[in-house]
């Protein structure tokens, strides 16, 4: 997704794969070492990271309404078509009540 978006992948992978911390031990740090294991609680990317996946999941949606493969609810005057809301990093599908938007997978 990152890269069908412009992102220079190789660059993230870097930021993620070859970063190096240390541990506060007794209130002092440890000797350095190189984390290899993807995004840390706080790590300044995970939200873009966040926002670059679910660009792509919010256009997987759109391609399911369009296919009538998923119906959103129908709200105000104007009757706006919604079925996704995000706030931060919490995602709420949204849809009408019927078997045709229910997945089955075999």
């Amino acid at each position: 997704m990152m890269g069908m978006l412009g992102f220079n992948c190789k660059w993230i992978k870097g930021c993620l794969e070859y970063s190096s911390m240390s541990v506060l031990v007794n209130g002092s740090p440890t000797t350095e070492f190189i984390s290899k294991k993807g995004l840390r609680q706080g790590d300044p990317l995970a939200p873009i990271i966040f926002l670059v996946t679910v660009e792509g999941l919010l256009g997987a949606i759109r391609e399911a309404g369009r296919k009538v493969l998923l119906e959103g609810l129908k709200i105000g005057r104007n009757d706006v078509d919604i079925s996704m809301l995000q706030f931060i990093d919490d995602i709420m599908f949204i849809c009408k009540d019927n078997l045709k938007n229910v997945v089955t997978i075999k």
